[in-house]
């Protein structure tokens, strides 16, 4: 049987406030975690390319992650969109923002701690946001 220990100088009420932190900002990471799982494979059922995730740790408080990929024309980047917000929605995750769906060169779906992008690919490579949020793009702060 497992106790909680409470630390020297520590009550039992800070130190089940501190697990109950703890426990919140693992089921947060999960709950990131399961929703990148299932929008990149959304992605990969809707026949989507190069589908690249971005780490924005460190980056940004906007998203934990951005997924970065392309159809082929705007009919299969409208189609991609559609599954993507329809699988989304379909396991829980309905507070999604869609911008661009009108001409379809580049969607951006705000599903909250992940932001995802699709785009026609001569679009892609003009904005080349793999570029700007990689892991090696310069810091900010940086001088």
């Amino acid at each position: 049987m497992k106790r909680n220990k409470t630390l020297p100088g520590q009550s039992k009420s800070q130190n089940s406030n501190a697990q109950a932190a703890k426990g919140s900002k693992t089921a947060e990471e999960n709950s990131y975690k399961k929703l990148s799982k299932i929008a990149f494979e959304a992605l990969e059922d809707a026949k989507a390319e190069d589908i690249v995730r971005l780490p924005l740790d460190g980056k940004t408080s906007i998203a934990d992650e951005m997924i970065v990929a392309s159809g082929r024309s705007n009919i299969h980047v409208s189609a991609i969109a559609d599954k993507l917000s329809e699988t989304l929605k379909e396991n829980g995750f309905r507070d999604l923002r869609i911008e661009g769906q009108q001409h379809c060169d580049w969607v951006l779906v705000d599903a909250g701690d992940v932001i995802i992008h699709i785009f026609r690919p001569e679009v892609r490579v003009f904005y080349n946001l793999e570029k700007l949020w990689s892991p090696n793009a310069p810091d900010e702060q940086a001088q």
